[in-house]
């Protein structure tokens, strides 16, 4: 049999150690021997004894944060042996290897598979207004150990030594330890630029040193909570959890 399909780009790429790695710029390998976290329904083969073990937003704490803000990422837990492939509609992959003592912000929606071994929260990000619709919270990952996240295009690393703006919509991850800040894009002069509704879009502004992770694209991003929905959760829940 021939084809271009069977031709040595295609074929499973092989490792002798264990983790998480690209098979190509749309699918990621992780070599399975002991356990990593991933986005619940992003397996889309695996081979070997492997096991998978939905978990929310990971553990009861995260759960009702993710319930309170809207933000969060809903995982599962896959352990065993084996050969397991995850993609998320055919978005490109990245790796991201943290060190002790590095904090990472990223949106959820854009998390799809990290090992156990880091650490994260849901946190508000500094300088959301409550009115704002663009986003108020974002998952914080630290420890040490690889995170896979997902783009939509080729993204572009700014690095933040001057005052940035950002679409929130297009921004992907960003050091933890910037400034942040929201402002109406009327603010900037951007209002018919950023837009259709000048009055209901808002950029982001980061400041200090280090870098934010721009994709380039604009669509709503599902891991970021928007101020409607999040505060008609925040509000509907804290009232039946403090009724």
């Amino acid at each position: 049999m021939r084809s271009d399909l069977f031709s040595a780009d295609n074929l499973e790429k092989e490792s002798a150690q264990p983790g998480l790695r690209l098979q190509n710029s749309k699918l990621l390998k992780a070599e399975l021997n002991g356990e990593f976290m991933a986005r619940t329904g992003s397996m889309v083969a695996y081979q070997g004894q492997v096991q998978f073990e939905a978990l929310g937003s990971g553990g009861l704490g995260k759960f009702l944060k993710q319930k309170l803000t809207g933000e969060g990422v809903p995982l599962m837990r896959v352990s065993g042996r084996g050969d397991v492939f995850l993609a998320e509609r055919a978005a490109d992959i990245h790796l991201i290897d943290l060190e002790p003592g590095d904090h990472l912000s990223i949106n959820g929606a854009n998390v799809l598979a990290f090992d156990s071994s880091l650490q994260y929260d849901i946190k508000m990000v500094q300088g959301a207004g409550m009115m704002s619709n663009a986003g108020l919270f974002n998952c914080v990952f630290s420890g040490h150990g690889r995170i896979a996240v997902t783009t939509k295009g080729t993204p572009v690393v700014l690095s933040v030594d001057q005052p940035t703006y950002v679409d929130p919509q297009a921004a992907i991850c960003w050091s933890a330890n910037l400034q942040t800040g929201y402002h109406r894009a009327e603010q900037l002069g951007l209002g018919t630029l950023l837009g259709r509704s000048t009055g209901e879009r808002f950029t982001m502004s980061f400041a200090g040193q280090g870098f934010v992770v721009v994709q380039p694209s604009e669509e709503p991003a599902g891991g970021l909570a928007g101020a409607a929905q999040g505060q008609q959760q925040q509000g509907g829940l804290l009232g039946g959890l403090l009724g």
